[in-house]
């Protein structure tokens, strides 16, 4: 059980009200177009471009207060290294592509190179991937104990926390939100490993209480194990959170170094966490909820005020990546289904003929307001019927990533395109044997129940791909 001071509860309510206040504060009164909307104007530069960059990339905080505290320091090798390095080879191979294709989203450049039905169906396995309804749940979990109130309460809240300056200021009150967040966010993790490191001592006390495996980067795990995680980590190449971040941009050179000075932040922010976890476990070895890690060390080693700052960290991680994710996936109504699906029943249209008559920057923007609202609702009922936020990561990655990674790289290095037959094939492919897998696998002993479904169906995405390549 946590328990909460008033000077907690005060700090924790100013938060959400500064997050609020900043949104409205920030919304331009001549957001009127598109691409102000959208993508704050394309004028995003590289202050503003890191914060945000690095504060939406820590929403599964509280997952990550899970694994190091059941692993160690292997933590860091799986959840943070193989990031670093496809987030730097993202930055010098696509970061520059995307900018200067000035589009707005994934589905676009793959209808771009793939045609209509590869571009719609992307939209679907898009609009699944960014659901913020894992972050909804993490964050309504948190509110739920910080104010002792039902869960269903608690959701309410955090979608009204998440999405009500999103209305007025698009994706600028968004990334000004996630930029106060990143400094609570920093503020917050130095302030509990200072405290840990105080009373308890550093190295030589977690040496001590750790089990040895904990410091060792392997953890005692196969290389099986962190092979896959560095796999799950491909990731970051259909990422529609870096392809909004890169269109954003003011230039393509923005984006390019923005993505490599975040990955420094990212280390010292991994740094701070996973510190925090091994401190957790070396304190508490004994937690029956591991995913509560963070909070029971809050509970346990912070005074009053103090661990009110410290859980506005906790929802800045969560909220800056639940608003950014509702935002993504509210874009991805508006732009790749009501957009798209006006296009195509357009029979006036000639596919070389400019397209944006077909739908006004008013009308744009009012279906992403109404994109919010529907994606609010999907979240609002997926968070409320699953326990397990894991579950719901491993569930929607594993099914959406497979068909996607390959054409995401054809499209932007002609070299390694497919036509658009076999585009339809893999993307196709890639979902459903995921799917199958996901299913029966446990029909299976040994080594095929050990199998992922994203790795059998990247196999068969590659096979399909790099045949269509010769052809």
């Amino acid at each position: 059980m946590i328990s909460f001071s008033n000077i907690d509860i005060i700090i924790i309510i100013a938060f959400f009200a500064i997050i609020i206040s900043i949104g409205f504060i920030v919304a331009k009164s001549n957001n009127k177009t598109t691409e102000e909307f959208l993508l704050s104007g394309r004028k995003v530069g590289l202050p503003l471009f890191i914060l945000t960059n690095v504060a939406t990339w820590y929403g599964g905080i509280l997952g990550v207060g899970e694994f190091s505290y059941r692993y160690g320091l292997v933590s860091w090798v799986t959840q943070g290294l193989p990031y670093y390095l496809f987030a730097i080879v993202f930055a010098f191979l696509f970061a520059n592509k995307i900018r200067s294709a000035s589009l707005f989203t994934i589905p676009d450049k793959l209808e771009e190179v793939y045609g209509k039905n590869v571009s719609l169906i992307s939209a679907v396995l898009i609009f699944i991937l960014v659901s913020p309804a894992p972050y909804l749940l993490m964050l309504a979990q948190l509110i739920s104990i910080i104010f002792n109130i039902p869960i269903l309460y608690s959701l309410l809240i955090a979608i009204i926390a998440s999405t009500v300056y999103l209305f007025k200021g698009g994706y600028t009150s968004n990334i000004w939100a996630d930029a106060f967040s990143f400094f609570v966010m920093f503020i917050g993790f130095f302030l509990i490993v200072f405290v840990a490191y105080n009373n308890f001592g550093g190295t030589e006390f977690l040496e001590r209480e750790l089990p040895e495996t904990y410091l060792s980067l392997t953890g005692g795990t196969s290389v099986t194990f962190i092979i896959v995680w560095f796999l799950i980590a491909l990731w970051t190449f259909t990422d529609p959170g870096f392809h909004q971040r890169c269109y954003s941009a003011k230039t393509g050179n923005v984006a390019k170094r923005g993505i490599i000075i975040s990955v420094f932040f990212w280390i010292l922010f991994d740094f701070l966490t996973n510190t925090t976890g091994l401190f957790t476990r070396a304190i508490l070895p004994n937690l029956k909820n591991p995913v509560m890690a963070f909070p029971m060390l809050a509970e346990k080693i912070l005074a009053p005020g103090l661990k009110g700052i410290f859980f506005a960290a906790l929802i800045a991680t969560i909220l800056s990546t639940l608003n950014s994710f509702m935002f993504l996936s509210a874009t991805t109504f508006s732009r790749d289904f009501i957009f798209r699906i006006k296009k195509f029943s357009s029979v006036n249209h000639s596919p070389n003929q400019s397209i944006t008559y077909l739908i006004k920057d008013a009308e744009m923007i009012f279906y992403t307001k109404i994109g919010i609202v529907v994606t609010s609702v999907i979240s609002f009922f997926i968070a409320y019927s699953f326990e397990s936020i894991v579950q719901m990561w491993y569930t929607l990655g594993s099914i959406c990533i497979p068909g996607l990674i390959l054409l995401v790289i054809g499209a932007y290095f002609p070299k390694y395109k497919v036509n658009s037959k076999f585009a339809i094939t893999e993307i196709l492919t890639g979902v459903g044997v995921s799917v199958i897998w996901l299913i029966f696998r446990n029909q299976f002993n040994g080594f095929l129940n050990a199998l992922e479904p994203m790795i059998v169906g990247l196999l068969l995405t590659s096979v399909i791909h790099f045949y269509g390549i010769t052809k």
